[in-house]
């Protein structure tokens, strides 16, 4: 009995012992879904997430440099459960976006990696079969023992996934390429970049979104990309456009019917998003529009890597599709004869390479911080570095949050400027998914044009009308649609040959309040006297370190405090390092008088010298950006910047996809911000009210209190508080007859309101014209007669989406056209 209770007394010590240590393991310190510690940094111009995958217990993620075919410092990753991160001995690095599970041999193909079920890593030879592996299919003929491989050039490989054994298809476009050639040399299709891979239906599916020219890397509205398909014996082109994610309802396993399965690709040009869908050995296309211009651009750089993935459970799967910055639910069962069910969730900005549901969780792999920054330079930025080396890292979410960011405002067109065969139907374009919905068409033919619209209001290919109406030769129409005007799919035709252009533009409810959210609480109000600032800057050489120049404002004057560093976790360490100090203050120093500010707006002059005007926010805001003490642009996610001006947050294409034309409001705020940049996957921002910072986890303070950042994701910035301005082109400036005015901004805002006046003793005409698409596509919204001495106030009605807005008057006089957003 004795030998018992002892024995018992000795397990009950050895079960506390093991429960303590258990509750000892804790997880690294996270921030937003930021761990610090799970970032990844290469020695390339780009560090960007190719694949993100769970398996054998764990997740593994693979990373990319921008175009290494036969390797790089590039790692494999398997993060544990506890968040811990094991850096994969076999790595070889190169530029891959693949993953593919083999279900016969149980295996994991990820990049050029083949991995068991215990977690065995074997690798494909690069250097035997060199490329950037864009994409992995199942094999058509023998996919118990073999699957493809396609690379970004056009290369294509079978390999024996028992030996890892491959064949040659075709030959990689670095094999091929000569000096003369592009960078991009890949000959036997037409486009570049390749981006997708699926077989099906006997075929096997492949996209590119690229053009390898000179033009493609200024002009995004150039012919580029495309679809093909083959068949083992011939190549097939499918379609000349840009196309990304080719997959189906087998998702990363392959097709579990591949004679019957659909196979979906999605895509996009200059006009709207592209959804494509083989059924039956046919393909059928569909239009969608863009929340964001960031990802356009003819060379397709800007494209990485839009994708559809189940994140759902085996028993409910849930699709999720990622394009041109909004977050869709995709329908399991989508193809043609049942094209149902699409519908926007929510818009978001970073740059997402892939995503996985892991441990009741969301896990997206991003492209955060590439060093190269590649061809998005301009002159708001100044002389500004990029980050001294490239990162990124993984982003975990709840399974909600792609219906919780921004709001789903977003547009595309069926036609711009190109000629129109009459009884011809257009593609279809999505039709639901917003409550505010408008159309604006511009007839540029030399006789009136009736247009038919039809609406598929269950996606079965059955099209009923749903109106008509006549547009007068080069004249233009807004055309609102009801909530009682539904359907899936709607397709327009013109009842003579023409040159048209048809826009849908579709508003969401924005339910965010003009006030941040508390997760802000501690970075300094823009009327705030004290506050500590700093400039940011991602060190190089390995460092793997975010240097901060501190400094303080008191009662207006601004002085340095020291330098500063911050590693994986939320410190901020002073640190003496004059050589960094001296780099940080030449190199990362605000660029003074890039903006002009007047008594209506804020005037741009891009680099193609063409002139925006955007809304005034606080007055506060003049002072301080005509002082330099405040950033207005910088990129903290990969080839788009982030612009904050007059108290609002942008979201600014590269010049390449058309840069301030298609420029996006995120939120609007009371904030003096000195600098912000992206680190380790985090948004870091300086300029804080350490009085007000108490209790915020976002806010990191140094011990001596000489320093400190807020730090979150650049998502976080949607609660930041719904975008607001007010202002106009023309503040009593004296205006000739049928002058034009600067375009204003007026897309993406929730309530807006136009007063028009003058000081002309008669009544003047104001013609009020619109650019639905940021091309230039001016349209005439109305003419509104104001009377001497008053003031005409329009409230613009729910339906109302277009981009910019300009004014012309019809008499030589003193004006003003003031515009309130709220």
């Amino acid at each position: 009995m004795r030998n018992i209770i002892i024995v018992c007394c000795l397990l009950l010590v050895y079960l506390s012992a093991c429960s303590t240590q258990k509750e000892t393991v804790s997880n690294p310190d996270s921030i937003s879904g930021i761990y610090p510690s799970l970032a990844y940094y290469n020695n390339e111009g780009e560090c960007g997430t190719g694949a993100v995958v769970p398996w054998a217990g764990d997740l593994w993620v693979i990373t990319y440099g921008p175009h290494l075919p036969f390797g790089s410092s590039d790692k494999l990753y398997q993060v544990t459960k506890d968040y811990r991160q094991i850096v994969r001995s076999e790595s070889v690095g190169g530029t891959p976006a693949n993953r593919m599970i083999h279900k016969e041999s149980n295996q994991l193909f990820i990049g050029s990696y083949a991995i068991d079920d215990t977690g065995k890593v074997r690798t494909i030879s690069i250097k035997e079969y060199p490329g950037r592996y864009t994409g992995m299919a199942r094999h058509l003929t023998d996919p118990e023992n073999k699957i493809y491989a396609g690379t970004m050039e056009e290369g294509f490989y079978e390999f024996d996934v028992h030996t890892l054994q491959g064949k040659t298809l075709f030959k990689d476009g670095n094999l091929l390429r000569k000096e003369s050639d592009a960078g991009q040399f890949s000959p036997l299709l037409p486009g570049c970049h390749g981006k997708g891979i699926y077989s099906g239906q006997g075929v096997l599916v492949y996209s590119n979104n690229g053009e390898d020219s000179k033009e493609a890397l200024t002009h995004f509205n150039i012919e580029a990309g495309s679809l093909s398909e083959w068949n083992g014996k011939d190549w097939k082109l499918v379609r000349r456009n840009q196309f990304t994610e080719v997959t189906g309802p087998g998702g990363i396993y392959g097709n579990k019917n591949p004679e019957s399965d659909p196979i979906w690709s999605t895509g996009w040009d200059y006009k709207s998003v592209l959804l494509g869908v083989r059924e039956n050995g046919e393909w059928a296309f569909y239009r969608l529009p863009k929340a964001s211009h960031t990802y356009d651009g003819a060379h397709g750089w800007n494209t990485e890597w839009p994708r559809i993935r189940d994140i759902g459970t085996p028993s409910e799967p849930n699709l999720l599709m990622t394009m041109h910055g909004l977050f869709w639910k995709f329908p399991q069962n989508f193809k043609s004869s049942d094209a149902s069910g699409i519908r926007p969730r929510s818009a978001y900005l970073k740059v997402i390479g892939d995503f996985t549901r892991w441990n009741d969780q969301l896990v997206f792999g991003c492209d955060d911080s590439a060093q190269k920054e590649f061809l998005n330079k301009r002159k708001v930025k100044g002389s500004i570095e990029g980050p001294g080396q490239s990162n990124s890292n993984l982003w975990f979410t709840s399974e909600d949050k792609p219906d919780q960011l921004g709001p789903t405002t977003a547009e595309g067109s069926i036609w711009i400027n190109e000629s129109v065969k009459g009884g011809v139907p257009s593609d279809p374009f999505l039709f639901s998914g917003w409550t505010e919905r408008c159309a604006w068409i511009k007839n540029d033919g030399n006789q009136h044009v009736q247009f038919l619209f039809e609406v598929d209001k269950n996606g079965n290919k059955e099209w009923t009308r749903l109106k008509v109406v006549e547009v007068e030769a080069k004249s233009s129409l807004f055309l609102p649609f009801s909530e009682k005007e539904t359907g899936e799919w709607v397709r327009v035709t013109a009842n003579k040959n023409t040159s048209a252009t048809v826009t849908f533009s579709y508003t969401a409810k924005d339910g965010r309040q003009t006030n941040a959210d508390k997760m802000f609480n501690g970075i300094a109000d823009v009327n705030d006297k004290n506050s500590s600032g700093g400039l940011l800057y991602g060190l190089g050489d390995n460092r793997r370190s975010l240097g901060i120049l501190a400094n303080t404002t008191e009662n207006g004057q601004t002085i340095e405090t020291g330098y500063y560093e911050m590693k994986d976790e939320f410190e901020l360490v002073r640190t003496e390092d004059p050589k960094t100090s001296t780099f940080i203050r030449d190199k990362f120093a605000i660029p003074q008088q890039v903006v002009s500010i007047d008594e209506g707006s804020v005037l741009i002059v891009d680099d193609k010298d063409r002139r925006w005007r955007l809304p005034l926010g606080d007055d506060k805001f003049t002072e301080t950006t005509n002082k330099g003490e405040l950033r207005i642009c910088r990129e903290v996610a990969t080839e788009r910047d982030l612009f904050n001006c007059h108290g609002t947050f942008y979201e600014l294409p590269a010049e390449n996809a058309d840069g301030f034309a298609k420029i996006r409001p995120i939120a609007s705020h009371q904030f003096k911000i000195n600098d912000y940049a992206s680190y380790r996957g985090m948004l870091i921002i300086t300029g804080v009210n350490m009085q007000n910072s108490a209790e915020n986890p976002h806010i990191i303070i140094s011990d001596d209190q000489k320093a400190a950042v807020w730090a979150g994701v650049i998502d976080d910035l949607w609660q930041m508080g719904k975008p607001t301005g007010h202002g106009g082109p023309w503040v009593d400036d004296k205006v000739q007859a049928n002058e034009t005015s600067d375009p204003f901004l007026i897309g993406f805002y929730d309530k807006r309101v136009l007063k028009l006046s003058h000081k002309e003793t008669k009544t003047v005409h104001f013609t009020v014209e619109v650019d639905p698409t940021g091309n230039g596509d001016w349209m005439k919204y109305a003419v509104y007669p104001v009377k001497a001495g008053e003031e005409f106030v329009h409230n613009f009605p729910s339906s109302f989406q277009a981009k910019w807005i300009r004014f012309v008057a019809d008499s030589n006089t003193e004006v003003k056209t003031w515009l309130e957003y709220n």
